[in-house]
């Protein structure tokens, strides 16, 4: 099934880049590389996330499972992040290529959303997962909030941002939330927080004196989960499953002056990730903390 949808993703590349190459304004030879390495990112990829997640389970026939009520729906909000960075990245890629600004959006927006959907059949046809409309709703609603906003203010004024740090709860259950920080990166929902973080100079009029770079930041995250719906009982302590709310700062780094191209380029990459700044929760568990420093 993997080399089945590798082949036709990759045949889809092929024909979608023939396609775009016959406009006479496109840089073919940026355009040839961006097709290599599209390949080449999207085969090895698929390969590792088939090694990680799908080699040690048996495969099934084609079918649904509802999972919206797993992990306090921050699996969800993992696959709307990957879904609008992809996005976001390749719409810069594209532009890149001198794809025009429209067709760039739409290319390189839902880049993310097709490449999300192929990883949405590979678990249908898995027997530990399948094919969930949570995670296509989710995969959907990044595709739409990044192109929406280039289509509407031609620009990110909301970005999606992720942040993380090692919990506590991986070593009680390390096949499940990963045995090393990379497999937890991805795993181990206790340590991710993702957030809204909205750039306020954007809103107001061109001569305001509010800093460009400086953004608002609204986070949330999970907490003392060691199972997707509940804790397995003997496995670990009975901790408690709260969700967390957080309100902070943050940088846009896409809007830090430099003239530079290879140095915006690095930013605007980098921005993806949380800038640790002073930091309030509230949870349910411990009402309102402050954190003097928080990634």
């Amino acid at each position: 099934m993997l080399k089945k949808l590798l082949f036709l993703f990759l045949a889809s590349i092929l024909i979608c880049s023939n396609l775009i190459a016959q406009n006479d304004s496109i840089n073919k030879k940026r355009l040839a590389g961006v097709v290599i390495g599209e390949s080449v990112g999207i085969t090895a990829s698929l390969i590792g996330l088939n090694s990680l997640w799908y080699k040690d389970y048996p495969r099934s026939s084609f079918h649904f499972f509802n999972d919206n009520d797993e992990w306090f729906v921050m699996d969800k909000i993992g696959h709307f992040t990957t879904t609008y960075h992809i996005g976001r990245i390749g719409y810069g890629i594209y532009r890149w290529t001198g794809i025009e600004n429209n067709k760039a959006i739409w290319y390189g927006g839902s880049t993310g959303l097709i490449y999300l959907t192929t990883i949405e059949v590979l678990d249908a046809f898995s027997t530990e997962w399948g094919f969930s409309w949570g995670d296509m709703f989710a995969n959907t609603a990044g595709a739409a909030l990044f192109m929406g906003q280039e289509f509407a203010w031609k620009e990110q004024r909301i970005s999606v941002k992720y942040s993380f740090m090692p919990s506590k709860y991986a070593e009680y259950r390390p096949e499940l939330l990963g045995e090393n920080t990379i497999q937890q990166s991805l795993k181990d929902y206790n340590g991710q927080t993702y957030w809204l973080s909205v750039n306020p100079y954007s809103f107001l009029s061109e001569d305001s004196r509010f800093p460009k770079f400086i953004n608002i930041a609204f986070g949330y995250g999970a907490d003392g989960m060691t199972g997707a719906v509940e804790n397995p009982a003997g496995i670990s302590p009975d901790f408690k499953r709260y969700r967390q709310y957080y309100f902070s700062l943050d940088l846009d780094l896409t809007k830090i002056p430099c003239k530079r191209k290879w140095v915006k380029t690095v930013l605007s990459t980098l921005n993806i990730v949380k800038i640790p700044f002073p930091t309030l929760e509230y949870n349910k568990e411990k009402g309102v903390l402050f954190h003097p420093l928080y990634f």
